[in-house]
């Protein structure tokens, strides 16, 4: 069961039941949510960049969530923890909640929880199967508080065997649920009222990002209200840390708006920082194979 006390540290301690980590695949992502009951024609997507147009061409619209899967960094962090002094512990429930968020208490299923969220808010919950997994995990889920609902995920028999399915699928070399993985998910989703929120199972709970309209979470004004300031902290930490005059001078140049994200170093530390998945609905239109990212190919996707 997941206790009071834990919920003061975003961090989930060890002696608490285990994941193996997923891994960022949007076929391994697919597979997870359709075998809890999410219909076949909604499905995960690689995004090869968040600037590009001809890349962003290649992504089904309208796109109902956007995963950030990212390095955890000390920039990152410091940022969380200033952040979320000034924000209260969540304790929404019921019908009448903007999103259902989840709060992690398994440790390595950020990826999990990122999903879910995906799946369980905005236009993604009404392609859930009836009478599914996952329709009964959203139906149990809504009317409990945060702690409660951290127990249903917890205790779950059916996510358990679900996931456990998809975190043997993948490219790369499986690791022990034990294992400490340094990268995260967070999940961007539109509400019922057109606002973005950030959904992250480590922070106090939702962040309301602000409105987009009827725009969906990859339009220009959600990107610049959530994801793309990742990116812009990253490259702007990356300016005063240290590291060669190159890596600097790009990092510097990009924050400035000088430098275009197809210019940067593929070597660079910040330059790893977008890998990105949305989830839409399938066409027609071909999907890049690989994500965006550094990484050779027979190194395979990390995992979390």
């Amino acid at each position: 069961m997941a206790e009071t006390q834990e919920f003061d540290n975003p961090d989930v301690p060890t002696g608490r039941k285990a994941f193996v980590p997923l891994e960022n695949n949007p076929e391994v992502m697919s597979s997870l949510v359709h075998k809890l009951g999410l219909s076949s024609t909604l499905s995960f997507h690689d995004v090869w960049s968040i600037d590009d147009p001809e890349m962003l061409a290649f992504v089904p619209r309208p796109a109902s969530a956007l995963l950030l899967v990212f390095p955890v960094s000390k920039t990152y962090e410091t940022y969380r923890m200033e952040e979320d002094k000034s924000n209260k512990e969540y304790e929404g429930k019921g019908g009448e909640e903007p999103v259902i968020w989840y709060k992690q208490t398994i440790r390595n299923a950020c990826g999990l929880i990122g999903v879910l969220h995906a799946v369980s808010n905005g236009t993604a919950k009404d392609f859930i199967t009836p009478g599914s997994d996952l329709r009964k995990l959203v139906d149990d889920a809504t009317p409990l508080g945060p702690i409660e609902r951290a127990d249903l995920l917890y205790n779950s028999q059916a996510l358990e065997s679900a996931h456990q399915g998809a975190a043997s699928q993948g490219q790369s070399d499986r690791p022990d649920a034990e294992d400490n993985v340094d990268l995260h998910y967070v999940c961007f989703i539109k509400d019922a009222k057109n606002n973005l929120w950030e959904m992250d199972g480590r922070r106090k709970g939702p962040i309301n990002r602000g409105n987009i309209g009827e725009e969906d979470v990859l339009s220009e004004k959600a990107l610049d209200l959530g994801a793309r300031p990742f990116f812009k902290r990253e490259a702007a930490a990356g300016a005063v840390a240290p590291a060669d005059d190159k890596t600097g001078a790009q990092a510097e140049q990009y924050t400035k708006g000088s430098l275009d994200e197809s210019q940067l170093d593929p070597s660079s530390p910040f330059n790893q920082f977008n890998t990105w998945f949305t989830l839409a609905q399938k066409s027609s239109v071909h999907q890049p194979e690989t994500q965006l990212g550094n990484q050779p190919e027979s190194q395979g996707r990390g995992k979390q």
